[in-house]
């Protein structure tokens, strides 16, 4: 019986050192799975979005970025875009007065579209009506700008249209100003047929977005309004509620937002596109067909809460950088043979947190200040751009680029530190002499070589 007890024992001491094996590895391959999972997923419940940062316009994060979708009233970013540039170049001004045609009095009726009444009788400034579509997303208002710059909102779409080329969006296609579908324009739609609608892809609103707030920045004042009253103290006042319910103030708010646009058809769904500003961080996000008002104001708050907790904003490069492998240029007919070169401003990045090693600077020489050997000519000036420093990302997640291809943002700018002045006829007579004695020289040095 003892030894059997003894023999039992072992195998039980035995069966618990397994088990305490087991449990270690099991434990160590759990935490190593949950390691390795780590890396942040972001699920957004919409057709498609992206999120960029405001400033640069690097890509954070891309779904389905090239699908042409309908913008619904996202289109107004683009009325407000020409609007802007229109005061800018003084043809029309903020207090400027213009009267309602017929087209958007009959649309501006429509209260089952966003609307502010509008009168034939009456005349209205510029900016109220740029209020009531920034702030309410009027559509009688945006048709009555467009009118107004370019004479029929038929003429205005083809502003539209050409302006996004010139902006540089991918997927675009405008039949109206205002994102609604044809069918709701009494039959009265600029171009397209009666059931059409604007389209983009998620990247052309995106690129849209950023051009607007970048070129006018002044735009997000009006857009970041909760709540105003639309000709206040007259017989027509209107309380306009800012759609975008992501505004600190109201519904679903978010500290930081100040805009942009919402917008929503039975095509299009509910799409907005958001900006919010925390420290020196803007991010800027598009989300298109989501399932229901609330749902693309929480797709969004997915958006900037990946942004603010898996980047941030760090100095890359310092002023007055040199590359290690690129600290001069050589110089042609100067009076010395080469230039020391750097980096003109320091250039700050939103970049993935804890991973700035990974971000490495790549000289890019400007080919037209240079011969075909690689060298500048002399007269070179202290403080001439010679080339740019672009950032190339390193590590082993995906980088996704930047919206516009070519754009200056997110590089910096390489110039000479010094001026080197062009020699004299003599030095340069000198050195053709030197180099063509030179050249003699090894020449025979290289047959005396094959001699022996």
């Amino acid at each position: 019986m003892g030894l059997e007890v003894q023999f039992l024992n072992s195998k039980i001491k035995q069966l618990l050192v397994l088990t305490l094996i087991f449990s270690f590895f099991a434990t160590s391959l759990l935490g190593f799975s949950n390691s390795a999972s780590a890396a942040p997923s972001l699920d957004v419940k919409a057709e498609a979005a992206i999120l960029v940062d405001g400033d640069t316009g690097k890509i954070l994060y891309q779904k389905n970025v090239d699908m042409m979708l309908p913008p619904a009233s996202m289109t107004k970013m683009m009325t407000e875009y020409l609007l802007l540039e229109s005061i800018k170049k003084n043809k029309i001004s903020w207090d400027q007065k213009t009267r309602i045609t017929e087209h958007a009095h009959k649309i501006s009726q429509n209260r089952g579209l966003s609307n502010v009444p509008l009168r034939v009788d009456e005349q209205y400034t510029v900016r109220e009506l740029y209020e009531a579509m920034a702030i309410y997303s009027a559509n009688g208002a945006t048709i009555a700008l467009a009118e107004l710059i370019s004479g029929s909102e038929a003429e205005f779409v083809k502003k539209m249209n050409a302006k996004a080329k010139e902006l540089g969006l991918k997927d675009y296609h405008f039949v109206n100003s205002t994102g609604l579908n044809n069918k709701d324009l009494m039959g009265q739609h600029a171009a397209g047929d009666a059931n059409e609608e604007n389209m983009m892809s998620a990247r052309s609103t995106a690129i849209l977005a950023f051009r607007l707030i970048n070129d006018y920045p002044e735009v997000l004042e009006t857009a970041s309004i909760p709540v105003k009253n639309f000709r206040e103290g007259t017989d027509d006042e209107i309380e306009m509620d800012n759609w975008n319910w992501m505004l600190p103030e109201l519904v679903y708010g978010y500290e930081g937002v100040d805009g942009l646009k919402t917008g929503s058809t039975d095509l299009a769904g509910f799409a907005f596109t958001g900006t919010i500003k925390k420290g020196d961080t803007r991010l800027l996000s598009v989300v298109m067909k989501t399932n229901s008002y609330k749902a693309r104001f929480d797709e969004t708050k997915k958006l900037f809460d990946y942004g603010f907790d898996n980047f941030e904003k760090a100095e890359i490069l310092p002023g007055n950088y040199q590359m290690k492998d690129q600290k001069t240029l050589p110089v042609v007919k100067g009076k010395e043979k080469e230039v020391k070169v750097s980096t003109k401003e320091p250039l700050s990045l939103v970049i993935k947190r804890g991973e700035k090693e990974n971000y490495k600077p790549k000289f890019v020489v400007d080919k037209k200040k240079i011969n075909k050997d690689g060298e500048l000519t002399a007269p070179v000036k202290k403080g001439d751009v010679v080339g740019h420093l672009n950032i190339e990302y390193k590590g082993k997640g995906e980088d996704y680029g930047y919206l516009l291809d070519g754009d200056t943002k997110g590089k910096t700018e390489v110039v000479t530190t010094k001026s080197v002045e062009k020699a004299n006829w003599f030095v340069l007579a000198l050195r053709g002499v030197g180099s063509f004695f030179g050249g003699i020289w090894s020449g025979t040095v290289d047959m005396i070589k094959g001699l022996f």
